[in-house]
């Protein structure tokens, strides 16, 4: 979740047209495929600067596609400062088959192993 000083910026048509160009950009180079993992779509264009109350005004930082890139949201929850609280190294909940259709990865959802004696 944005931050307060920069719920304006995100709100803001300025930047979303410029996610959405650079979104567009990254669909017809490669399909808009997670630029970090290259095995997930992208979820969200991702600042490579972090942005801080001085810089999000900046628009050669924060609107400037050589400072973007598109990630999945396992990727993007990884870098330093994003995932759940601010702590990144979330796990994801699950990942998806070949055919799109979600596997979860949460234990409530795993059956438990059984043994042939059981």
């Amino acid at each position: 979740m944005a931050k307060e000083w920069a719920k304006s910026f995100y709100n803001s048509k300025a930047w979303q047209r410029c996610r959405a160009s650079y979104i567009a950009e990254r669909v017809r180079i490669d399909g808009g495929v997670c630029e970090e993992c290259q095995q997930e779509q992208g979820y969200i264009v991702h600042h490579r600067i972090i942005l801080t109350a001085e810089t999000i005004s900046n628009p050669e930082i924060a609107l400037n596609h050589k400072y973007m890139e598109y990630v999945c949201k396992a990727c993007h929850d990884k870098f330093e400062g994003h995932g759940v609280n601010g702590r990144g190294k979330v796990k994801p909940l699950c990942l998806f088959d070949e055919n799109g259709q979600p596997i979860s990865l949460r234990e409530i959802d795993t059956p438990p192993f059984r043994t042939s004696h059981d």
